[in-house]
C-alpha cells in the first residue's frame, strides 16, 4: 500500500470517528431536574437532543443536593427543563447560580393544580387553576409561556424543602401529562426553531401513545372497587388518584424529607383497621422500612413496588409511559375483582374521594 494510499484512509478513518461527535454538538443540549422529565424530553426531541438529568433513575428528588458539576452543566445547557410547584426546591437556585440565560420550561404550567393543604389522610384535595404562584420571580430568562415563575421560596439556603399549597406531582395524571408535552415541545421549538415540524410531529405521535396508556390504565383500574384504599411511601398519588379512582394514604406528606412521627404512624394504622385498605406498596426511590414496619403491625401485604418521583433502571417502568402502565397492573394485578366494574369512564366522573373539582381553569392560553 503506497503511503498516500495509507494516509487517505487514515484522514478517512479520523473523519467517521469524528462524526458521532460532530452530530453530538449539533444536537440541543437538555438539562432537566429529574428522570420522568428526561424521558419526556427524549421522546419530543428525538434525534436532536442529548439530555442529561440531574437526578437519574430511582433517585430522589425531595432530597437532592446539587453537585458542583450541575451548575456547569446548566450554563452549557441550551434548554433547561424542570417541573416546578416546588417539587425540587433546589432547582431554581442551581439555575441562578448558573448564571444560565437560555429558555426555561416549567413543565407545570397551565396545568389544573391539586391543593395541597398539608397532609391528611383523606386526601382531601381541591382543583385551584389560579396561576399565580405567589409572587414574581424573574430570573431573567425570556419565559415561553407568559407566567409568573414565582413558587414562594423559603430562601434559606439549607435543608429547606417544603411544599407550598399545590401538589406537584402532576405526571401523575396522563391529561396533566399532555401539558408537560405541550411546554417541552414548545420549548424545544425556541431553543432550535429549524426542527420545530420535527418536535411538533413527535409530540403529536407521543400523545396519541400516550392516549392510548390512558385508556388501558381506565380499564385497568375499572376493574378495581372504588372503595379500595392503598397506602404508599409517602404522599406522591394524589394526581392519580384523582384521575382513575383509587384512595391512596400514606404516612408522611408530600416529600420524602419527612420521617412519620409514631402518632402519625399510629393513627394510619387505625385508618387501616377502620377502611378498607386493600394493600401496601413500596415506592422505588422511598425507604421501605416505614411500608415494612406498617405490614408487621397490621398483617397486610406489601403487593408490589410503585414508581411515583422517578423512573426505574432497567424494565419496563424505566420509561414515563412504561411506569405509568407498570403501576396501573400493579394495583390491578393485586385488587382487582374480576368483572367488578363501577367507575365511570368520562373524564367528568366523582371519584367519591374527597376531591372538590372547581373546573374555571382558562385553557385558552394552552394548547392541549
Amino acid at each position: 500500500m503506497s503511503l498516500r494510499l495509507s494516509s487517505r484512509l487514515l484522514v478517512g478513518v479520523s473523519a467517521m470517528l469524528a462524526l458521532p461527535a460532530a452530530i453530538a454538538a449539533d444536537r440541543v443540549q437538555v438539562v432537566t431536574s429529574f428522570s420522568i422529565l428526561g424521558d419526556i424530553v427524549e421522546n419530543v426531541g428525538g434525534e436532536h437532543v442529548d439530555v442529561k438529568s440531574l437526578v437519574g433513575a430511582d433517585g430522589d428528588s425531595h432530597v437532592y443536593s446539587p453537585r458542583p458539576g450541575d451548575a456547569r452543566a446548566l450554563a452549557e445547557a441550551d434548554l433547561v427543563v424542570f417541573n416546578g410547584l416546588l417539587f425540587e426546591g433546589w432547582m431554581e437556585r442551581l439555575i441562578e447560580s448558573s448564571d444560565y440565560k437560555g429558555p426555561l420550561v416549567t413543565a407545570t404550567d397551565g396545568i389544573d393544580k391539586l391543593s395541597y393543604a398539608g397532609h391528611s389522610h383523606d386526601h382531601g384535595h381541591d382543583h385551584d387553576h389560579d396561576h399565580d404562584h405567589g409572587h414574581d420571580h424573574d430570573h431573567g430568562h425570556d419565559h415561553d409561556h407568559g407566567h409568573d415563575h414565582g413558587h414562594g421560596h423559603d430562601h434559606d439556603h439549607g435543608h429547606d424543602h417544603v411544599h407550598g399549597e399545590f401538589d406537584p406531582h402532576a405526571w401523575q395524571d396522563m391529561e396533566q401529562a399532555r401539558v408537560y408535552i405541550t411546554n417541552i415541545r414548545d420549548g424545544l421549538i425556541k431553543a432550535d426553531e429549524a426542527n420545530a415540524d420535527e418536535y411538533r410531529a413527535n409530540a403529536d405521535s407521543y400523545l396519541a401513545e400516550m392516549a392510548e396508556v390512558d385508556a388501558e390504565i381506565r380499564e385497568l383500574i375499572s376493574e378495581i372497587p372504588s372503595s379500595t384504599s392503598v397506602i404508599t411511601g409517602h404522599d406522591s398519588f394524589g394526581y392519580f388518584s384523582n384521575a382513575y379512582g383509587i384512595h391512596f394514604l400514606s404516612p408522611v406528606g408530600l416529600s420524602t424529607e419527612v420521617e412519620p412521627s409514631g402518632a402519625s404512624m399510629a393513627e394510619l394504622v387505625d385508618v387501616i383497621n377502620d377502611q378498607n385498605v386493600q394493600a401496601l406498596f413500596h415506592e422505588n426511590m422511598t425507604n421501605p422500612a416505614v411500608i415494612q414496619q406498617l405490614s408487621e403491625e397490621t398483617g397486610l401485604p406489601i403487593a408490589g413496588t410503585l414508581y411515583a418521583d422517578a423512573l426505574a433502571s432497567e424494565g419496563e417502568a424505566s420509561t414515563y409511559l412504561g411506569m405509568m402502565r407498570h403501576n396501573a397492573r400493579t394495583l390491578h394485578d393485586s385488587l382487582a375483582e374480576p368483572g367488578h366494574d363501577d367507575h365511570e369512564a368520562d373524564e367528568g366522573h366523582d371519584h367519591d374521594h374527597d376531591h372538590d373539582h372547581d373546573h374555571d381553569h382558562d385553557h385558552s392560553e394552552h394548547s392541549h
